[in-house]
């Protein structure tokens, strides 16, 4: 019993000095992966920034966090971002297309040849992360707090068959985001394009309702598409961003010593995003665990050679088509950037 009173009295005065150290700043951030740091890149960034944020500001400032889509689809929680709603997102590419089309311009497959050169040119601290952070930031008003790849170059998994040649292709239906740039990889390729968002990937491929979906090995391995995949083919023919932003009004109202905390703990959680990447790819996480329970082949350099030669310029004309000039500058600015890189 004394024992008991004791724990009581613990806890309750727990709980007082939890109400007198309250947070004085909440700061809600989503995403749309595993929460757990060891399974997805966005789950570390926000693991290590919610540690770095709470600690160095002595608790002021709460992070909370939402992630596996837990407040709506991507592009709607960039939208939330935007108005206020909530204070900061980390996107995919497909997401962000809706709010700011020119993110097509990664989808030149093939353009980058490795991914020591994707890190280099997929970082807010490059020459063209710049440049493409400032023109997202003009255009949409959010504020971009991080860039990095979505997790590896993109592999292919079907349930009709592998895929090691353009003709594997021919009439599969590929699940892509909701980008023309990705439809146009498909379509040039000779499959058929099916853009789903992401909460409802796993149950068309379980229905097939598509036949096949592209996504880095990292994603592919979390979202347990071997469950409903029989085949992985290695293509490596994609690498996409994934865009960190913050509501500017929410960044604006912080005082200058919070703004470089925000700053500075996005910096360093968007570098433990892109190494947690590599290591669930070099892990038992990663392809071993998808090849104990996938067929998987590696298309070979004439296969991929033929496959960008198919594609390239149909996703190059089609951002000519779309975004005119200004799509082309940026395009060869990013392609000039991974020149520079290699």
């Amino acid at each position: 019993m004394t024992f008991m009173k004791t724990t009581a009295t613990a806890v309750a005065a727990l709980c007082l000095a939890a109400q007198a150290y309250a947070a004085d700043i909440t700061l809600r951030l989503a995403h749309l992966n595993p929460e757990d740091p060891f399974a997805s890149h966005s789950g570390a960034m926000a693991s290590v920034f919610k540690s770095l944020v709470e600690s160095n500001s002595n608790g002021r400032i709460e992070v909370q966090l939402f992630p596996n889509g837990q407040l709506g689809k991507d592009n709607e929680v960039i939208e939330q971002v935007r108005s206020g709603l909530v204070e900061s997102t980390i996107s995919s590419s497909g997401g962000m297309a809706q709010h700011y089309p020119l993110v097509g311009v990664f989808d030149i497959p093939f353009a980058f040849p490795n991914i020591g050169v994707a890190s280099d040119v997929i970082d807010l601290a490059s020459p063209f992360g710049e440049k493409f952070a400032a023109d997202l930031e003009a255009k949409t008003g959010l504020k971009v707090l991080g860039l990095l790849d979505s997790g590896g170059f993109f592999a292919f998994t079907s349930s009709k068959g592998p895929i090691a040649s353009v003709e594997d292709m021919e009439g599969q239906r590929i699940r892509t985001m909701t980008l023309p740039t990705h439809e146009a990889i498909i379509s040039s390729l000779g499959g058929q394009p099916t853009a789903l968002p992401w909460a409802e990937v796993y149950t068309a491929l379980q229905t097939g309702v598509a036949d096949g979906q592209m996504n880095p090995v990292p994603i592919i391995a979390f979202a347990k598409f071997d469950e409903v995949q029989k085949f992985l083919s290695v293509t490596n023919h994609l690498i996409t961003p994934y865009i960190w932003t913050m509501s500017p009004d929410f960044y604006d109202s912080l005082s200058a010593e919070d703004q470089y905390l925000v700053t500075w703990a996005a910096e360093v959680a968007t570098d433990a995003g892109r190494s947690m990447s590599r290591v669930i790819e070099a892990s038992e996480k990663g392809l071993p665990a998808l090849a104990a329970k996938m067929d998987v082949n590696v298309v070979t350099p004439e296969e991929q050679a033929k496959f960008a030669a198919a594609a390239q310029p149909a996703v190059r004309a089609l951002i000519e088509e779309k975004y005119g000039a200004e799509g082309i500058e940026m395009l060869d600015s990013m392609l000039s950037s991974i020149d520079a890189a290699k």
